[in-house]
């Protein structure tokens, strides 16, 4: 029963729209007719500026590390844990509130992984350093999420992490690398947003 409860509380935390609602109590719009789209941190960026994103990412992140916590708290099994997370992302990215429209899942993703391991930390660099030398957010977060499995195989190889916590970015970064795909295409076509950009069209006018 509590198995069962920790994945329906991970859906429920991880589809909580943080973006949406800030932007519609700021603003008054609505975030998904807004640049990219999406309801995540960087596209409150381009909308309402540099603090409000970085707010949204740290709520965003809070998310993950919160589903974990309780899934844990409810002394679900490993594996149910792992799966919480996952089922946070998918949450994250499709929202029942929202009509299964939302973000990328990256931030609700990096804290669920954190949580379950703080040797997840090392993925923030990996995602900082493309971003830093492309202002492409979406390389950055493409990069971690491949290279997530990879991280957790490796600790679960050296017994540092429950072998079952493999499934959690072998199941997430699939759902993280879908939601980008178009920003894949965009990337190819080298027509990708750049982080920071400002005076676009889609701005929104913040009162």
């Amino acid at each position: 029963m509590q198995e069962m409860l920790a994945i329906a509380l991970a859906y429920l935390i991880g589809s909580t729209p943080t973006g949406y609602i800030l932007t519609r109590w700021i603003a008054g719009q609505d975030l998904r007719s807004v640049g990219s789209g999406g309801t995540g941190a960087t596209n409150v960026q381009r909308a309402l500026g540099t603090k409000w994103g970085v707010a949204v990412a740290v709520v965003d992140i809070l998310k993950g590390v919160v589903v974990v916590v309780v899934a844990r708290l409810l002394d679900a099994g490993e594996l149910t844990v792992a799966l919480a997370g996952t089922v946070a992302v998918a949450g994250h990215c499709w929202p029942i509130w929202l009509g299964f429209k939302g973000g990328k899942g990256v931030a609700t993703g990096g804290g669920a992984a954190i949580a379950l391991t703080p040797w997840s930390l090392l993925l923030f660099p990996i995602l900082a350093l493309p971003v830093a030398a492309t202002r492409f957010v979406s390389l950055g977060s493409l990069t971690a999420a491949l290279i997530a499995p990879l991280l957790f195989g490796l600790l679960a190889w050296a017994d540092v992490i429950s072998v079952a916590y493999i499934a959690y970015p072998i199941l997430a970064a699939p759902i993280i690398v879908y939601q980008h795909r178009e920003n894949i295409a965009r990337l190819r076509a080298g027509t990708e947003r750049r982080l920071g950009r400002t005076g676009t069209p889609e701005a929104i006018n913040v009162p």
